[in-house]
């Protein structure tokens, strides 16, 4: 039965965090990924393949246009690829056989409320990237002006981090609640948004996580993606269902076989 809008919460109400959750998420996702690990592997390579051909491209083509257009849309495949992720999590957690036919099921049941998220990162991307040039109007580097070149990075490093924060925590739970609850995409955002700020301890400790393992995967010529990003993807399902208290908004129906 779908929730009457007007009798919702504004936000999903959020469980308090131990510093160290990140850790219990990451086994449980290690635990997702050996139950299904062909289907795993397959989104891995589908990451692997789209990272290497947004890099290439980037290479061959250098102009910023084009870079623009690629990497929007790698931000709209993105999401989705992540939705189908959290799904075989879910679908684990349900008992359910899963499938890759049934994780494209879920996305399309979704993919209304994914692209809403993909236009909300596209915006930050666009905000993030404006910023960038305004920074360098205002911190003209020249050579031999060091003081301005630290003036320059302090500042960057500031913006890049305020924005990096922004996506982390707007992505932290949102994309599995619309996987899970009939909620819509500004929902689930703000409501992953007001979790990550109420627990910032755990949140950091998961952030910090998040960041070496894609470094490691960087390190690894996009190869380890394969594994880390499944197995991120199945971890995050597992924060979510610790942190979010989200009954209030009923099931999504099944998407079937």
């Amino acid at each position: 039965m779908t929730p009457d809008p007007n009798e919702l919460p504004f936000v999903a109400d959020c469980n308090t965090l131990p510093w160290n959750a990140a850790f219990a998420w990451l086994r449980a996702g290690w635990a997702d990924l050996r139950r299904a690990p062909r289907l795993a592997v397959v989104y891995g390579l589908i990451i692997f393949v789209v990272s290497w051909l947004v890099s290439l491209m980037a290479w061959w083509l250098g102009k910023f246009a084009l870079l623009a257009t690629l990497l929007s849309g790698f931000i709209f495949i993105a999401p989705m690829l992540a939705v189908g992720l959290h799904s075989v999590s879910k679908d684990l957690e349900a008992g359910m056989k899963t499938s890759f036919r049934r994780s494209f099921r879920h996305m399309l049941k979704v993919f209304g409320e994914g692209s809403v998220y993909a236009l909300i990162l596209l915006v930050i991307l666009f905000v993030w990237s404006r910023s960038g040039m305004m920074l360098y109007a205002f911190f003209p580097v020249e050579e031999g002006k060091l003081d301005v070149l630290l003036q320059f990075l302090a500042v960057g490093s500031v913006i890049g981090t305020f924005f990096a924060a922004l996506v982390f925590a707007s992505a932290a739970f949102s994309l599995p609640m619309i996987i899970d609850k009939n909620a819509d995409m500004v929902t689930a955002t703000v409501t992953s948004i007001n979790a990550t700020l109420r627990n910032k301890p755990a949140m950091l400790v998961w952030a910090l996580c998040i960041v070496l393992l894609t470094a490691l995967g960087f390190a690894t010529g996009y190869l380890g993606f394969i594994v880390i990003m499944p197995w991120l993807a199945f971890s995050s399902w597992h924060g979510y269902r610790a942190t979010i208290s989200s009954a209030a908004w009923g099931e999504r129906a099944d998407p079937g076989k």
